[in-house]
């Protein structure tokens, strides 16, 4: 679909979403971030990339230059492109903050975040387009 409003779904294979939920409750306290990898233009994930916060934070994430530098070159190289980007909430709702919405690069991309609050985690996924938040459902394979 061309519409980036219309994209409203994401398929992440399960075991791409045990990775991020292993690397979450790993890096907790801190959030902990990464990329998703697809066809370019494509909502069907096919790899996670996990990356280092160099925020260090318990509240926000910055992803490393160079890690999404090498990910970003490493997809191209392969015909793919980065379709999302993942990071953690460790204590709140896994809905995007001030500051997730104030930082999200790019419309295409899905911003999928993972909430450790309750006894199991919360994978949701979510479109950010000029300030507006949009939930997409998440398809799991």
């Amino acid at each position: 679909m061309s519409n980036l409003n219309q994209r409203a779904q994401i398929v992440i294979p399960s075991s791409l979403i045990r990775q991020i939920a292993e690397l979450a409750m790993t890096e907790t306290p801190l959030e902990c971030c990464g990329f998703l990898v697809g066809e370019f233009g494509s909502d069907i994930a096919q790899e996670f990339h996990p990356c280092r916060n160099t925020a260090e934070s318990k509240i926000i994430y910055t992803v490393d230059p160079k890690d999404h530098l090498r990910i970003e070159r490493d997809a191209e190289e392969r015909g793919l492109a980065i379709i999302g980007v993942v990071h953690s909430h460790t204590h709140t709702e896994p809905y995007p903050s001030p500051t997730d919405v104030a930082q999200a690069p790019d419309p295409a991309w899905h911003y999928v975040i993972i909430g450790l609050k309750r006894a199991e985690p919360e994978t949701r996924s979510y479109r950010i387009i000029d300030g507006e938040i949009s939930e997409s459902q998440i398809i799991s394979a």
